[in-house]
């Protein structure tokens, strides 16, 4: 296979990569619209994350290939960028998912303040250079503590080494034939032991560990009205493309930005659809989408800048800067290029008016 190197603005392959989650990406790849949209350019595109070569799945999480673009949890695109990648932040989307501190039955804690003095399973992948699975839960029990005026000073943080890297290839013997291993299980594995008194979880998968075994909820906040409760890595998620992309071929932006939209509509019209196609991507039920990402879920897919979305980005890169987990800061606004979207917009805003005045 022929890759294209930054020094041509002529590229002959693509290459993405979308997290397992709900998102109009996923949504335009399995429609094979994203192939379709690039073919028209005379471009291929390829899979990162379901590349055989673990330095191309590593630009799933460190952002390093050049003609990339991704869309998925916040944390390793924030990461990247705080590590100087040289990406842009061009869309973002927010589907709000289940979230939640739980424990087991009989161990005495029933609501948030009586998570004080008692211990929270935070894992910790010693081999993977993004731990965002560490971040995502210590983000969960910050949230979930500050309901009650708590902080992380009130209990005790329980670290769970994890060995094993978040990259593992498909086929691997230890996943039974599935893609990939079940985010969660250190956590329940350290809860059902007695090693921990409480976990984190979210989404989909976390609602069905959950129902597996027999979790009691201590706070779920998946759905709170402040939205810095649910900012997480998941909420919301990021459509980030390489600089080499963004600065000598913004038209192939726009191209993606149109397609992803245009998944983002088909979403809102297609409910049931929608629903069966965010099942396929995280690999679960669904009924597990609808009881985590509600009812509403497909029309929520859609792409945008507004304010709102944006300093939420912020507030959760302050966060992870404040935990440690970026080398140093970076300006937010910098790193977002609203012109492709922007344009697209005006596009759109223009066309009517072309059809009318070819009418008269």
């Amino acid at each position: 296979m022929t890759t294209a190197t930054a020094t041509t603005d002529r590229p002959d392959v693509l290459w993405y990569t979308r997290c397992p989650v709900p998102s109009p990406l996923g949504i335009a790849a399995r429609q094979g619209w994203l192939a379709q949209t690039f073919a028209e350019e005379g471009i291929a595109i390829e899979s990162i994350i379901d590349s055989k070569d673990r330095s191309i799945r590593e630009s799933h999480f460190d952002h390093h290939l050049a003609w990339s673009f991704r869309q998925g949890g916040n944390i390793p695109p924030i990461w990247a960028r705080a590590n100087g990648r040289a990406t842009r932040l061009v869309a973002i989307t927010w589907t709000d998912e289940f979230q939640a501190i739980v424990t087991l039955p009989g161990r005495g804690i029933a609501s948030i303040e009586q998570l004080a003095g008692r211990r929270f399973a935070v894992p910790h992948r010693v081999n993977d250079l993004i731990d965002f699975h560490r971040a995502t839960a210590l983000k969960g029990v910050v949230s979930a503590l500050s309901l009650a005026g708590l902080t992380t000073e009130d209990l005790t943080l329980v670290q769970l080494p994890i060995e094993e890297s978040v990259i593992l290839a498909q086929g691997e013997p230890s996943l039974f034939g599935l893609r990939r291993r079940h985010p969660y299980f250190r956590e329940v594995e350290a809860l059902v032991r007695g090693e921990v008194d409480a976990i984190f979880v979210k989404g989909a998968e976390g609602l069905v560990v959950a129902n597996l075994i027999g979790a009691q909820v201590v706070s779920e906040f998946g759905s709170h009205p402040d939205p810095k409760i649910r900012i997480n890595n998941g909420t919301p998620r990021v459509l980030t493309v390489d600089a080499a992309l963004s600065e000598r071929r913004p038209d192939l932006v726009l191209r993606l930005l149109e397609v992803v939209e245009r998944a983002g509509r088909w979403a809102e019209d297609h409910p049931d659809e929608t629903v069966r196609f965010v099942a396929r991507e995280i690999a679960t039920s669904e009924e597990a989408v609808l009881a985590s990402n509600g009812p509403e879920v497909h029309r929520h897919l859609g792409i945008g800048l507004d304010a709102p979305l944006v300093e939420a980005i912020g507030h959760f890169k302050d966060f992870l800067l404040q935990w440690g987990f970026l080398p140093g800061d970076f300006d937010l606004g910098e790193w977002v290029d609203a012109e492709p979207l922007r344009a697209l917009r005006a596009g759109k805003a223009a066309a009517p008016e072309a059809a009318v005045l070819a009418a008269a």
